[in-house]
């Protein structure tokens, strides 16, 4: 009887280890993740896993290049890599990244043995898409999170374990791209052309970062680097923005048919050591239609209705939804 007793207080003394080693975890909007203080340092910490949701804007292969290579030994390189952007609903006016990484040892605080061989990061890649979700899905992420130069990301926090996976899961497809936010640079630039960093995130560039916007009648200031992974310089002749390109099958050298100047759909993105500034403009992926500078299914939320894309909503749309949907 001694023994089953003492069998028993140390099966119930690890039960209670490991719901007290359990991480801690809350649903939280986007706005409550991303709040920064005055020096633009992220201030939230109440759990140490957060639940989002919201509505992907993005594919994310067109965005960073998940091709797993586990030979690359450079230093800070870290190989494949995967990332989404998604944003709140409603009153949620905030976005979020979720990112992650192959050969997280080639950061040189992470054990040699942290990284993901391809064949683990390849598994890896096919746990997240298993959903099949698509740009304008709702969709829940729960996960642990970093700060990276001005915003918080969901992630692994470098850790390849699977207690450390972040998850996501389809709530409802098909509910549609929000509608890009009409902005100018003068939203995110002030007079000298700085930007404009408000600690409150209700106007600057915090206040559009990580959702969909469009900034019309600019052109290119600098557009040498046109191509995948590409940095651009747009401008409206007095204030400047630099933009990201990501890796859609329609950016290449030589498909940059624009005429100025023209209208530009992204997501307001930020990378900044100094965490006040360093915002910047990721467009995924191109059309060629020669006038927006935009993903197909960005240039379609940014007028609904509009499914041929020829800049009006007339009978020739209906027709396209009728043949559509006889398909």
């Amino acid at each position: 009887m001694r023994r089953l007793i003492f069998l028993i207080t140390i099966i119930n003394s690890a039960f209670l280890a490991g719901a007290q080693a359990a991480a801690t975890t809350a649903n939280v909007t986007h706005s409550e993740f991303q709040a920064v203080n005055a020096s633009g340092e992220q201030t939230y910490n109440a759990t140490e896993k957060v639940i989002l949701q919201g509505i992907l804007l993005h594919n994310p292969a067109d965005m960073l290049d998940p091709t797993p290579d586990d030979t690359v030994t450079e230093l800070f390189n870290v190989s494949g890599q995967w990332q989404i952007f998604f944003q709140g609903e409603g009153d949620d006016h905030a976005g979020t990244a979720v990112w992650m990484g192959q050969l997280y040892n080639n950061l040189p605080w992470i054990a040699l043995d942290g990284g993901y061989n391809n064949e683990e990061f390849a598994a890896e890649l096919s746990r997240l898409n298993a959903a099949q979700f698509s740009p304008g899905d709702r969709i829940r992420v729960t996960g642990y999170y970093l700060s990276y130069k001005g915003k918080s990301n969901v992630n692994e926090q470098h850790n390849k374990n699977p207690d450390h996976d972040f998850t996501i899961e389809l709530v409802q497809r098909g509910v549609g791209l929000p509608r890009p936010e009409v902005i100018t640079l003068d939203d995110l630039k002030d007079d000298n052309d700085n930007f404009i960093f408000d600690p409150t995130r209700q106007t600057g560039g915090e206040y559009y970062q990580a959702r969909l916007i469009k900034i019309q009648d600019v052109y290119f200031s600098d557009a040498e680097d046109w191509g995948p992974h590409g940095e651009l310089v747009i401008t409206d002749g007095v204030k400047t923005l630099d933009v990201k390109l990501g890796r859609g099958n329609g950016i290449y050298p030589g498909s940059n048919n624009l005429t100025e100047p023209f209208h530009i759909i992204g997501i307001l993105d930020q990378e900044s050591p100094n965490l006040t500034d360093g915002y910047r403009l990721y467009m995924m992926n191109y059309d060629g239609n020669g006038s927006v500078l935009a993903s197909r299914e960005h240039r379609r939320a940014d007028k609904p209705g509009d499914l041929n894309l020829d800049g009006i909503v007339d009978y020739d749309d209906i027709n396209e939804l009728l043949e559509d949907w006889l398909k």
